[in-house]
């Protein structure tokens, strides 16, 4: 009985040796396989296969998570800027009163008191109130000194062109023309001039649009440093109306 059993036992082992010979033929196989696909890959693709990869792994779609957003609010408005309050028509009513006592020359030849149009509250750009009198004329009509007084300054700038500022007789008062084509001639700083004297030439110069000539007058009192570029405007409508 003893050796039947040795027979039985021995069967198993000899059949279980072709099994695994092939167990490690398929292994090496396999390994041998992955190392020349490695290899091609190498030779294909010399920057490696990490190269190759990363295009699939950023092709692949990420979940995106969203979260909600805070609803936003509108911006604020700015306001509007302030708007430019006119001065009472009874703040300068004492000097307007002297002036009209005064019976002013029209600045303008040919000019009545009619045709003339109150600009001094009208408002220049966003912010700059007027403050003179447009008298719109042809070129080179003559403008006439409103009284008597002296020739404080002959001035060009930017924005009034050809200008004069003249004194009134007690230098209280300083008349400004601007805008003119040019100035009569033989006038200069310190000339005393007469009431209906012609003083320049209506015209463009400065920032007065070119197909409007017209002339820009304005009133204004001085202080006590009697500076002739710096005063208190009045309103010349008020005055020669």
């Amino acid at each position: 009985m003893t050796p039947q059993k040795a027979q039985t036992t021995q069967t198993p082992a000899k059949a279980s040796k072709p099994a695994a010979s092939w167990l490690v033929f398929a292994t090496a196989i396999g390994f041998l396989g992955g190392m020349l696909v490695m290899a091609a890959l190498v030779t294909i693709f010399p920057s490696g296969v990490a190269a190759v990869a990363e295009p699939l792994i950023q092709a692949a779609p990420r979940k995106v998570e969203v979260k909600p957003t805070r609803k936003e609010e509108p911006p604020p408005v700015a306001p509007p800027p302030p708007a430019v309050v006119a001065p009472p028509a009874t703040a300068f009513g004492v000097e307007v009163e002297m002036l009209r006592r005064r019976a002013l020359t029209l600045p303008v030849q040919g000019i009545e008191r009619e045709d003339l149009r109150d600009t001094f509250n009208e408002m220049r750009g966003s912010s700059r109130r007027h403050e003179a009198l447009d008298v719109l004329a042809p070129r080179n009509t003559p403008v006439l000194a409103v009284e008597d007084g002296t020739i404080a300054k002959l001035f060009l700038s930017d924005a009034g062109g050809v200008t004069i500022y003249q004194f009134d007789p007690s230098e209280t008062f300083c008349y400004y023309y601007a805008h003119l084509e040019r100035y009569a001639d033989g006038l200069k700083d310190g000339a005393t001039i007469k009431r209906g004297q012609v003083i320049g030439y209506v015209g463009t110069t400065g920032n007065a649009p070119r197909d409007t000539p017209h002339l820009h007058f304005s009133i204004f009192k001085m202080a006590e440093d009697k500076r002739w570029w710096q005063g208190t405007a009045i309103d010349p409508y008020s005055v020669l109306r």
